[in-house]
């Protein structure tokens, strides 16, 4: 009777967890096994196609669906035999054209850079070299080389067989070396050119307003490039403040101080905070002058008008008088 009963429940404890098993796998859904089939649909429409790039985007998506092994592993073979070599020949055709890298990761022509497909296929060696090639062409261009400096973001290892779990990836050094070659060849060019603008802080008021300007344009861009090497953008801040200094030199700083103020300000020098504590001083002293001046001269209004009115009433009553009133 015992053994029975117990027969029984563990009958029912099976009948209970199975259906628990089979809604935990992600891939026994209606919707994962259409989109599965459909991929596998895909896949032999690019196959007979002949364009390698819709075949290699083929072989990606069947790569990246984990559910693509329970509906048609021969298509799962057939990706992961070819989409490293096809991925290889598509970036080196790429590259050949001069389509290193983009924002937008597929060209009109359909072709993708040769850096999305290395990356792709997860040669990041080879989509390093040619993200850094991209970057030598474009040197100046500040946007390509943040995206550069930071590609690691979102990169990962091989699995580890033994956990199944995968590490981030950490580019070599050398890779940011040449990068920080471009970012040090970028802040030296500014702040040399800012020099040649510098020379016009010692001009007239109009000189100074134009050569203020671009002087500061410069000295923020270095220090936008000195981010990225040893040393950061002190050297930028250190000039600037030296800018201010010179500003405050000259003859007719009352009328000049506001440019002398913005070098300091990004500088982050305190001279900007004593600056702008003695420009509030002279306004306040300046508004009291002011409101005293204004009390004065009301003061006169008011005796005048007094005067006035004396005047006006003697001879009010003197012509009174004269006609008997």
């Amino acid at each position: 009777m015992s053994i029975t009963r117990t027969a029984g429940y563990s009958l029912m404890l099976i009948t209970l967890m199975a259906p628990a098993v089979y809604a935990d796998d992600p891939c026994s859904g209606d919707e994962e096994k259409q989109a599965a089939l459909a991929r596998s649909a895909a896949l032999q429409k690019a196959e007979q196609g002949g364009q390698s790039a819709a075949l290699f985007d083929a072989y990606l998506r069947i790569v990246a669906d984990d559910c693509m092994d329970r509906y048609d592993k021969n298509a799962v073979s057939r990706a992961k035999a070819n989409i490293t070599k096809l991925g290889r020949d598509l970036a080196k055709a790429a590259e050949t054209k001069g389509a290193l890298y983009a924002d937008d990761p597929r060209r009109p022509d359909g072709q993708a850079t040769a850096f999305r497909y290395y990356e792709a296929i997860g040669d990041y060696q080879e989509a390093n070299r040619v993200l850094v090639k991209a970057v030598q062409v474009k040197p100046e261009d500040l946007r390509l080389f943040e995206a550069a400096w930071n590609i690691d973001n979102g990169r990962y290892g091989p699995v580890d067989p033994s956990t199944g779990s995968r590490q981030p990836y950490s580019s070599p050094p050398a890779f940011r070396q040449e990068l920080t070659k471009v970012a040090s060849t970028n802040a030296d060019r500014l702040m040399k050119a800012e020099e040649k603008d510098a020379q016009g802080l010692t001009g007239n008021i109009g000189e100074l307003g134009k050569a203020s300007a671009q002087s500061l344009e410069k000295l923020r861009g270095a220090a936008l490039w000195m981010k990225y090497v040893p040393g950061g953008d002190k050297p930028a801040k250190d000039r600037a403040e030296q800018r201010g200094d010179t500003i405050m030199k000259r003859a007719d700083p009352t009328f000049t101080q506001g440019q002398a103020m913005m070098y300091y300000e990004f500088a982050g020098s305190p001279k900007a905070k004593d600056m702008s504590a003695h420009i509030r001083k002279k306004s306040e002293e300046s508004q009291r002058a002011m409101e005293k001046a204004g009390e004065s001269m009301k003061g006169m209004f008011n005796q005048k008008s007094e005067a006035q009115q004396k005047q006006f009433d003697k001879k009010k009553a003197d012509l009174e008088k004269e006609l008997g009133f």
